[in-house]
């Protein structure tokens, strides 16, 4: 196992496309790194460059301390799964596990040790005198993460390998993926578009947008603690309301509404206040930040409604606020008051982006 490390690394094919910018990562022994991002942010480019799939115009691959920036991918001792699966359609199960292996030139004795090793973990045994035609979608997704487990590889990259799978089965087989990493204790890096695998998986998260690292965090503090704008608003659903307000004195403006702001220096004209709608709740007698508007819309997500709710802002034009309220209770074209709890609410720069210095969640 060894230290996996990225150093200043960018990709350009032209002037005006360059989908990796800069990126410098650590990921260490018993980590598993997802890359986040929207389609083109250079997630899955910066997965090829590791792997030694495309050749960086400038920066570093490190591994264990050995530059293998240009090092060939069948010589960097890497183990990779891919989106399409990649199997032989023409090999059973049995010879797709161990056909790198073959390869490599290791002794068929230990090919046969490591096979039955992964196919006990995977549940494979039943299954490998079958063609990857006879499979179902998560039968040759968990041969696909085999082949690459029986590598012994010192780091393991995954290319969005749940994204052929249906939901139920996606949810299934994201579970076993993390008992079966955990276990193996090196590096791992995940390429995905989707949060919930992220959240779940990952000790580490990169958001990624337009070929920068946006923030580079734990989960849970991607999700509460969001570094801009981007992250605030990519990460999470239902979405964070973000209310472009204006300021007035040391409060932020929601219609007849002042919401008193962090201490900051200066006050800016206009502040982006975000707050997720699950913290947004049915206002008591005793909070604070309390807004009326009126509902126009409920989506039942099963445990909970997403209501949105219209709030006349300063220029009598409606401002939505959404909230995830409990199911015993239905409002239709009704008034309804909630509360903004102070400890959940963000603070963004209008301009930048940034989430500002005094921002209420970090207090």
């Amino acid at each position: 196992m060894a230290k996996l490390e990225l150093k200043n690394l960018n990709k350009t094919y032209s002037s005006k496309v360059i989908p990796v910018k800069d990126i410098s990562l650590t990921v260490d022994n018993n980590e598993f790194l997802t890359l986040l991002g929207p389609s083109g942010c250079g997630k899955s480019t910066t997965l090829r460059m590791i792997a030694g799939l495309e050749e960086p115009t400038s920066g570093q691959v490190v591994l264990g301390g050995e530059d293998i920036t240009f090092k060939q991918p069948g010589d960097r001792n890497m183990a990779m799964v891919f989106q399409s699966y990649a199997l032989y359609p023409h090999m059973n199960v049995y010879e797709n596990l161990s056909s790198g292996l073959k390869l490599k030139n290791i002794p068929s004795g230990e090919i046969q040790k490591r096979v039955a090793e992964v196919s006990d973990i995977l549940g494979l045994q039943e299954l490998l005198i079958r063609k990857p035609g006879q499979l179902s979608g998560g039968q040759r997704q968990r041969v696909a993460v085999g082949r690459a487990l029986v590598r012994h590889a010192e780091v393991y990259l995954l290319d969005e390998p749940l994204s052929n799978l249906d939901a139920l089965l996606r949810e299934k087989v994201r579970a076993d993926l993390k008992q079966i990493f955990a276990a193996q204790k090196a590096p791992v890096v995940y390429v995905t578009h989707d949060q919930t695998e992220a959240m779940t998986l990952s000790s580490k998260v990169a958001v990624l947008n337009n070929g920068y690292v946006q923030q580079l965090d734990p989960p849970a503090r991607i999700y509460n603690h969001p570094a801009n704008l981007f992250v605030a608003g990519f990460v999470g659903s239902p979405q964070m309301n973000l209310l472009t307000l204006p300021c007035k004195g040391r409060y932020a403006i929601l219609g007849e509404y002042e919401l008193p702001l962090p201490n900051m220096p200066t006050v800016p004209p206009q502040i982006v206040l975000g707050i997720r709608p699950e913290h947004v709740r049915i206002a008591q007698n005793e909070d604070t930040n309390k807004i009326t508007g009126k509902v126009f819309l409920v989506e039942n997500l099963g445990m909970h409604n997403l209501v949105s709710v219209n709030i006349a802002n300063y220029q009598r034009e409606a401002i939505t606020v959404r909230a995830l309220l409990p199911t015993d209770q239905t409002w239709s074209n009704e008034e309804i008051t909630l509360a903004l709890p102070t400890q959940n609410i963000h603070w963004f720069d209008l301009h930048s982006g940034d989430v500002l210095k005094y921002d209420y969640a970090f207090n």
